[in-house]
């Protein structure tokens, strides 16, 4: 999972980067995760949240990934792929021992849809598949104002490739096979790895030799977002449902309507 690991290490460097500029470190507030369903947008009625909770608790008990449906009122001012990544750590959706959760974020406001992928289910919900599901299921729904539609269709192809259909798999290796451009399996450019971990190991001798509380905590935080690939635990006492300890690494795809 060198991809994967390379991901990690990025997205650490740039938590590091971010938090060590005075200008730009700000809480990030997520909504609590109170179901497998968490419609904070209230683009979803009762029984489309029932139908889908329904679903996702099956394809949980047949194998074991966790696959959750979140709509936001707004990214916070955040771009999609950032707060996905961080939401699916904050929640720790998917089993510890397997990272195997999945976000399938719908951002309202913003016309921006996302499938965010925990480590452990990066070669099975490939980007080139997340993407595939966004532009043919999702984003034609939509597009015609159909977002519980949309949503639903989304989980429904979701669960196909995460139980193994056969046919499925098969129509989304056909559409990439004539879309190669599209291929999700293309490693980072080597300079631009080389300056993202340059930069991450000068900020972090800077905080190693500060002798201030606050460049220390960050130091801290990179290095668990880095090397255990763990994020916080946010579970929340009165919830039936919470996450088993899965990371994520910012593996998926985004869409716009």
């Amino acid at each position: 999972m060198i991809l994967a690991w390379v991901r990690g290490i990025a997205a650490a460097v740039l938590a590091l980067m971010l938090l060590s500029s005075p200008g730009t470190a700000q809480t990030l507030t997520f909504p609590v995760l109170s179901g497998r369903v968490v419609d904070e947008a209230g683009v979803l009625d009762q029984a489309t949240r029932a139908a889908l909770t329904e679903t996702l608790a099956a394809l949980e008990a047949k194998t074991t990934d966790q696959l959750v449906v979140v709509t936001l009122k707004s990214l916070r001012g955040r771009v999609i792929e950032d707060y996905g990544y961080q939401l699916g750590r904050q929640w720790q959706i998917g089993q510890k021992d397997k990272n195997n959760g999945i976000l399938l974020i719908v951002a309202a406001s913003e016309r921006q849809v996302r499938i965010e992928v925990g480590y452990g289910l990066e070669g099975t919900m490939t980007d080139a598949r997340s993407k595939y599901i966004i532009e043919t299921a999702i984003l034609p729904k939509f597009k015609a104002g159909d977002l519980p539609g949309g949503i639903s269709r989304g989980v429904t192809e979701i669960a196909q490739v995460l139980t193994g259909d056969p046919e499925f798999l098969q129509r989304v290796q056909q559409r990439s096979r004539s879309a190669p451009g599209q291929s999700s399996t293309a490693a980072p450019p080597v300079w631009l790895v080389v300056v993202l971990l340059g930069a991450g190991v000068a900020l972090m001798i800077v905080c190693a030799v500060s002798r201030s509380r606050w460049c220390q905590a960050i130091m801290q935080m990179a290095f668990i977002l880095a090397l255990s690939g763990r994020g916080r635990s946010s579970r929340d006492g009165g919830s039936s449902f919470s996450g088993g300890g899965g990371s994520f690494g910012g593996g998926g795809a985004s869409g716009r309507w």
